[in-house]
């Protein structure tokens, strides 16, 4: 089991960045596929991006390519989210997520493991 807490959320100007993290309390993190979710109110949850166990092969949404950017850091049991060029649409509360699979899923149900979640809002 590992247990996961996000950070770096807040109030940015569109145009702006954020860089979120995610800390994962588990010794056998590094068997994990990690994937960032959000959710906007009304909406369902949607994929974001995602990164393979050794940090190998990403995956990303098309409405965050090219802006976004994940990365992994198994020594710090950490992944993070990089995030430019923030239109006022990216505003959500931002998840990371752990799956055991083999492969990057962009389905929510695929991840066993949810950190709670943390607010990203950008201003137009």
């Amino acid at each position: 089991q590992v247990r996961l807490v996000e950070s770096g959320g807040g109030l940015v100007q569109a145009g702006g960045s954020l860089r979120l993290s995610c800390a994962a309390d588990g010794r056998t993190y590094s068997n994990y596929v990690m994937g960032w979710f959000r959710q906007a109110p009304g909406k369902e949850r949607e994929f974001v991006a995602g990164i393979t166990k050794g940090g190998g092969r990403t995956d990303y949404a098309d409405s965050v390519k090219a802006r976004f950017t994940i990365s992994r850091d198994n020594a710090k049991n950490t992944v993070y989210l990089q995030m430019n060029s923030l239109k006022p649409e990216d505003t959500a509360v931002y998840y990371c997520a752990a799956s055991l699979g083999v492969m990057i899923s962009r389905i929510p149900g695929r991840y066993a493991y949810w950190g709670q979640g943390t607010q990203v809002t950008v201003s137009s």
